[in-house]
This record gives C-alpha cells, sequence and structure tokens, in this order.
C-alpha cells in the first residue's frame, strides 16, 4: 500500500462489548492492503494512566487516540493506527492502544487477560504504562504476564510432562519497554546515578521470602526477565503542574508542557522508531499487514470459541492462507510473463522452452518469497504443476497456430499448382517434368515464408504425401518418356518421400528429447531455488536459537548471582535443551529431509524425471555445487 492510501487517524481494531469481542472487518481490510513489513507496538497498561497521549506522539500528531479528561476508560478494545514508518520508508508503522486494564466498570478482569495476550501476540515491541514507580504493587500488576502460559499454547502438540520451554514463548514475545509515568524520584542506588534501564532491572530482580504475594511478584519477574528477550526503561515527569491543562493534553501547546518532559518524549519516540523491529513469527518470518490481519483473526477466533489460541497452529494456518496466495501470485506473474514474451508461433520448440525457462525461474522466486512453513512441499508442487498445464497449453496453441497458419500458406501457394492439374494441363507428353518444376516452385516459395513456426516441416510433409498419388498418375501418364525413366523417376520420388518423412521423424524426436531435457532443468531449479531458502531459514533459525541462548545463559547467571538455584536449575535444563537443538538445525539432514521430499513429489509432477530423482540427493547436491 503506498503511503498516502494509510489511516488519517485511528480505527477500532478489536471491538470489546460486554465482554464480547469482534474484529472491525474495515480494520481488517486496510491490514489485507498492506504489503509491506510491519513494525507493530502495542501499548498496554491501567486505565487513566495517559497511554494514548504517547501513541499520539509516535504517530506523530496531537490527536487520534482518545485521551479522554475523566476518571472513566475511553479506549474499549484495540485501536489501530497505520502509518509510514518514519524512519524506514519500506516499513509501516503500526500502533495498538489498547483499553485501560483495571477498569472498575468492567467489573471482569478475564476481559483484561485477553487484551494483554492479545497485544503481546501481534506486537513486535510492547509498552507497559505505569505510573509512579516500579515497586512491588506495579510489579504484581503485570500478573498478565505469568497469566499468559495459562492462556495460550505455543505447541500443538505438547511435551509428555505437559509443560512447554519458556524457549517456546521467546520466540513469538516482542521487544518489553516499561514507561513509568509521573516519576518524581531520583535516580539512585547506593549514592550513585543509575540508569532507567538499570532501575529496570533492578526492580526485576527475585525477591526473597515465602509470603504467597512475594510467590506472585517473583512469578512475573521471572516471566518478563526469561520472555522479553530486550528490555528498555524510560521515565517521565509529570507534563506540567497546571491540573486543568492535564486534562485535555490534545489541546496543550509544547511550550506549556514541562522542557524536560518534552525531551523524554521525544527520547521515547526516537527509541521505538530506531529499535522496533519488523514483526516476526518463529524462524525469523516476517509478518506483514496482511499476515497481521490474518494473525488476528485465529486469535480472536479461538479466543470467541472459549479454546486457547495456540501459536503454533496460527502460523501453520497463516502459512496456508500465504501460500495458497503464493502459488496464485506466481502463477499469475508467469502467465503474464509468458502471455507478454512468447510470439506465436515460435519458429522452434526449443525458443518457447527457454521463454518457458526463463519466465519460470522468475515465477519460483515470487513463490520462494512469499510462502514459508511449506514443509512438505505440496504447495510448491501445486505450482509446478499448474506451470505444467499452463506451459502445456501454450504448446498446445503455438503447435495449432503454426499448422494453421502453414496449412492456410501451403494451401494459397498451391492454388495454382490444384488448378492446372484440374485442367489437365500435366496429362501432355512432358507433362511431368513441367509439374515437378511447379510443385518445386510452390516449396521454394513456402520455405521462404516467415514465422511459419514449428509445424512447418509437418505441413509440408503432409501436402507432399497429399500429392504423390497424383505425382504417381501424371508420371504414368507422360508419354515423352520411357519406360526405364519412369522407374527412375519413381524410385527418386519413394527415396526423396522416405528422407523428408526421417527429417520428420528426427525433428520430433529431437524435441520430444527437448521435453525430457526441460522437465530435467525445471527439476533442477525447484531443487535449487529451495536450496537456497532452506539455507536461509535455517541462518535466520539458528540467528534466533544464538540469541535465545544467550538470553537464557545471561537470566541463568543473574539467577545463580541471586541465589535461586532451583529456578537456575530448571533454566539450565531448557538451555541444554536449546543447545541440543542448535545441534539438530546444524546437520546436513536438516535440508536434505526436505530436498528429498521434494524430489520424490517431482516425479509425478515431472514426468520422465523419474530416474533422476531415483539417482537420490547425491545427484542433486553434484548438480548444484
Amino acid at each position: 500500500m503506498a503511503p498516502g492510501m494509510l489511516m488519517s487517524g485511528p480505527l477500532c481494531l478489536l471491538e470489546n462489548s460486554n465482554g464480547r469481542m469482534v474484529l472491525n472487518q474495515e480494520a481488517l481490510k486496510i491490514l489485507s492492503d498492506i504489503s509491506q513489513p510491519v513494525v507493530v507496538v502495542a501499548m498496554v497498561g491501567l486505565y487513566r494512566t495517559g497511554k494514548s497521549y504517547l501513541m499520539n506522539k509516535l504517530a506523530g500528531q496531537n490527536k487520534g487516540f482518545s485521551l479522554g479528561s475523566t476518571v472513566q476508560s475511553h479506549t474499549k478494545g484495540i485501536w489501530i493506527w497505520c502509518t509510514p514508518h518514519p524512519k524506514k520508508p519500506d516499513q509501516i508503522l503500526v500502533l495498538l492502544d489498547t483499553e485501560g486494564l483495571g477498569d472498575v466498570e468492567k467489573g471482569d478482569s478475564t476481559n483484561d487477560s485477553w487484551i494483554f495476550a492479545l497485544a503481546i501476540l501481534l506486537s513486535s515491541m510492547f509498552v507497559y504504562n505505569s505510573m509512579g514507580t516500579i515497586n512491588q504493587q506495579a510489579i504484581e500488576q503485570l500478573h498478565f504476564v505469568s497469566e499468559l502460559t495459562e492462556k495460550i499454547r505455543v505447541k500443538s502438540s505438547p511435551r509428555d510432562d505437559g509443560l512447554e520451554d519458556s524457549s517456546d514463548f521467546v520466540s513469538f514475545f516482542p521487544d518489553f519497554v516499561w514507561a513509568v509515568r509521573d516519576f518524581s524520584l531520583l535516580l539512585e542506588m547506593d549514592g550513585h546515578h543509575i540508569t532507567e534501564d538499570k532501575y529496570l532491572e533492578n526492580a526485576l530482580k527475585f525477591k526473597p521470602g515465602n509470603h504467597r504475594r512475594v510467590g506472585e511478584a517473583n512469578m512475573s519477574r521471572e516471566c518478563i526477565r526469561l520472555y522479553f528477550r530486550k528490555r528498555k526503561c524510560f521515565v517521565f515527569d509529570q507534563p506540567t503542574s497546571e491540573r486543568d491543562l492535564l486534562a485535555h493534553l490534545e489541546d496543550v501547546r509544547e511550550d506549556q508542557l514541562s522542557p524536560q518532559f518534552r525531551q523524554q518524549v521525544q527520547h521515547f519516540c526516537s527509541y521505538i522508531f530506531t529499535n522496533a523491529r519488523i514483526k516476526s513469527l518463529s524462524e525469523g518470518i516476517q509478518v506483514n499487514g496482511t499476515r497481521l490481519g490474518e494473525l488476528a483473526k485465529t486469535y480472536v477466533d479461538a479466543i470467541v470459541r472459549g479454546d486457547m489460541p495456540c501459536l503454533e497452529n496460527a502460523v501453520l494456518t497463516l502459512a496456508k492462507l500465504e501460500n495458497a496466495a503464493a502459488v496464485e501470485k506466481a502463477t499469475d506473474h508467469y502467465e503474464r510473463l509468458m502471455n507478454r514474451q512468447v510470439q506465436l508461433p515460435t519458429e522452434t520448440q526449443q525458443e518457447l522452452l527457454d521463454l518457458h525457462a526463463a519466465c519460470e525461474k522468475e515465477c519460483l522466486q515470487i513463490f520462494m518469497k512469499h510462502s514459508f512453513k511449506d514443509d512438505k512441499r505440496d504447495f510448491q508442487k501445486s505450482l509446478v504443476e499448474k506451470l505444467q498445464r499452463i506451459k502445456e497449453d501454450i504448446m498446445q496453441k503455438n503447435e495449432l497456430v503454426s499448422f494453421e497458419r502453414c496449412n492456410d500458406e501451403i494451401k494459397r501457394l498451391s492454388e495454382s499448382l490444384k488448378k492446372h492439374i484440374s485442367q489437365g494441363n500435366f496429362s501432355v507428353p512432358g507433362g511431368y517434368k513441367c509439374y515437378l518444376e511447379e510443385k518445386k516452385a510452390v516449396v521454394d516459395k513456402y520455405q521462404k515464408v516467415p514465422g511459419k513456426g514449428i509445424k512447418a516441416d509437418e505441413v509440408l510433409q503432409n501436402f507432399l504425401k497429399s500429392e504423390s498419388t497424383i505425382e504417381e498418375a501424371i508420371l504414368q501418364a507422360d508419354e515423352a518418356l520411357s519406360e526405364q525413366e519412369k522407374a527412375r523417376a519413381a524410385e527418386r520420388a519413394r527415396r526423396e518421400a522416405a528422407e523428408e518423412e526421417q527429417k520428420l521423424l528426427k525433428q520430433q524426436q529431437e524435441e520430444l528429447q527437448q521435453r525430457f531435457k526441460d522437465q530435467e532443468r525445471s527439476y533442477k531449479e525447484n531443487i535449487n531455488q529451495l536450496k537456497m531458502k532452506l539455507e536461509e531459514d535455517r541462518r535466520q533459525l539458528l540467528k534466533s536459537q544464538e540469541e535465545d541462548l544467550q538470553h537464557k545463559l545471561k537470566a541463568l547467571e543473574d539467577m545463580l548471582k541471586e541465589g535461586f538455584q532451583n529456578k537456575a536449575k530448571t533454566l539450565q535444563a531448557e538451555i541444554d535443551n536449546l543447545k541440543k537443538q542448535q545441534e539438530e538445525t546444524r546437520k546436513p539432514s536438516f535440508i536434505s529431509h526436505f530436498l528429498d521430499m521434494l524430489g520424490s513429489g517431482m516425479t509425478v509432477v515431472l514426468p520422465g524425471v523419474g530416474k533422476l530423482a531415483g539417482l537420490g540427493l547425491s545427484a542433486i547436491s553434484r548438480w548444484l555445487r
């Protein structure tokens, strides 16, 4: 979508009325038109804590998301604002403003936990907005983080013990920012100045004690530390000391706000614009507007049904939709290219096959770019089948156009010859020689006609065959020739006919061989492009796994320093498991399995390559060196 077509203001994405969640189709339509990668920033916090003000600033506006000026919560459900990214032209900034948590009018915290969960699942940067300080009470208010493990599932098939590894959640979690509003303390510890980030990390240290509330707060701390790989903190002064102005911040001039507050807001926005990442799924799969909308529908549908949203199933559902769309996109591109580049009839079959090869390569690149998690290669095989059918249709049409054009030409050029035959002009002494000369003239003119296409020789052969009976009759009726001369002429005609027939048969064999070679080429091209995609997928997966590993190692180090040995022991087991996953990812079988799967399927899709596929992966690897 072009920047000028983006939203002029926020729109309700998820309406939350009387505990019932309904997605806004207009908002989903806007998302479906955004093909660029999206950076999704969601803000959550207690109601009436000024979330919407910061979101408007991220949108570069003073007004947009409703701020409200009373104790009543204004933002209901989730509101969305899509705007061009101010620093990254190829990306779209998607802002999600959520209804305030803890609204006394709702009376049901279940609603809050689902809003919180959706904000986590849909965003690439999650901003928690709170007032005052990061203290025990503020940590306890983040109990929704620890409850997420009870609200959502990562895997469709849990482990035997029914538990899920924290690293499974990490791959889906956004970066974390804690925005502390109306902060009035000094950033000092033990008499020394500390950074905002140090202030946050110190607040997230485990608290000793066995009290239930301490345990709950520590659970929130643990989840924040384990699930969010990147954490950042910002503190904000009160915008102004004038109470009347605070009630209408959207109408307040910049010079009426505290200089310190304005600087803090600018610093906050700059960090978000620079560091908020493209929303991605497991294995580094980037999300665009279309994918974000589909994810929202999948999650909300599950919630409305009363099911636990399963992240793995959501990705698989999205993959099916996206892969089917990728097949159509690639197929449409192939058809457009072929229709634009192919001028029927082509002079040779190879000319058409060369054009097909170039177009197929392009459309495979498009498919690889837009598809993901096609683990059984069903969609790639479907694409190849579609391309083969289209190619065969074009080849048949090419033959038909050539056949009709050649027939028309030979019919036009032989009209005079046919007329002379019907008038008996060759039924005279010396008529056979005249007939041969006129027939040769027809053949010579026919062969000089441009643009006849691949059926030129076959149509000529058919013409010569149709003339053979008449030619034999004219020969035998020519009284100027002796019997011996007639015998030699007849033999010469049979020999020439046999030569023409052999020439045509050779052409047909060559064309058949060309088709087999094209199937082999297509087979190699599909394997080659899949291999490149799988290599990139592996690189992204290893990068994600390494980030998870370093994150867990740091968390383990902190737990040991803080003396929480039991928690450290559990985390060490997760680290060991993650290292095993890395080893599996690095093995050649990570890629060879998928190549073998595609290779087996292609023997059906591309007739004639069965013996090639039978050579196995060793042959494939030789082709790809």
